[in-house]
């Protein structure tokens, strides 16, 4: 059963499925007072390039704060986003989620307030089979465009960290209900 699931997270995150959708949505990771760190800035460079490449009109930023933060992820992401050319408008921010199911809750609502149904998710390779599973179960047409340059890729060592982590994360998200509200504590991977 782990071999089979670290299959299938290494072969979803070798998937890019870049195409026109309502929103780009990149999904949050730690920021360091202001500054995202290497891996969300990986993730921000990617969705912009998207953006830019007029794959939606709409980026959606993600990430709460931690304890003790001056600042939340989202907040983080819209700064680097403008200074590289998105414009404010098009930039939504879901600024209260801590883990990556209660961001997906919140990013689903805000697709439906705002008429969009589908979704180009940007995220680290290890991350897309979790994030487009939840998506897909929060009702989003979900596709995944992972992050090429991302620093948990960068060598055997840290990608081999966060599979284990994924496998965690994933056995947590099956065994405590899915997407349904009882899995609001499921958790994040930076």
């Amino acid at each position: 059963m782990t071999g089979y699931a670290t299959i299938r997270i290494w072969q979803r995150g070798n998937i890019d499925e870049a195409r026109p959708v309502d929103a780009i949505v990149v999904m949050g990771a730690a920021q360091y007072d202001g500054t995202p760190s290497a891996v969300f800035a990986s993730r921000l460079d990617h969705a912009v390039r998207l953006y830019e490449d007029g794959l939606a009109p709409v980026l959606v930023v993600t990430g709460g704060g931690r304890e003790g933060d001056r600042t939340t992820e989202a907040a983080v992401a819209r700064v680097y986003a403008v200074a590289r050319g998105v414009p404010g408008a098009a930039i939504l921010s879901e600024d209260r989620g801590r883990t990556t199911l209660e961001s997906l809750e919140a990013v689903a609502g805000i697709l439906r307030q705002h008429g969009m149904r589908s979704a180009l998710f940007v995220s680290d390779r290890t991350h897309m089979l979790r994030v487009l599973r939840m998506g897909r179960d929060l009702g989003i047409a979900a596709f995944g465009s992972p992050t090429p340059s991302s620093p948990s890729d960068a060598s055997l060592a840290p990608r081999l960290d966060a599979t284990l982590h994924e496998l965690g994360a994933l056995a947590l998200y099956g065994l405590t209900g899915g997407a349904d509200g009882r899995n609001s504590r499921a958790p994040s991977v930076p």
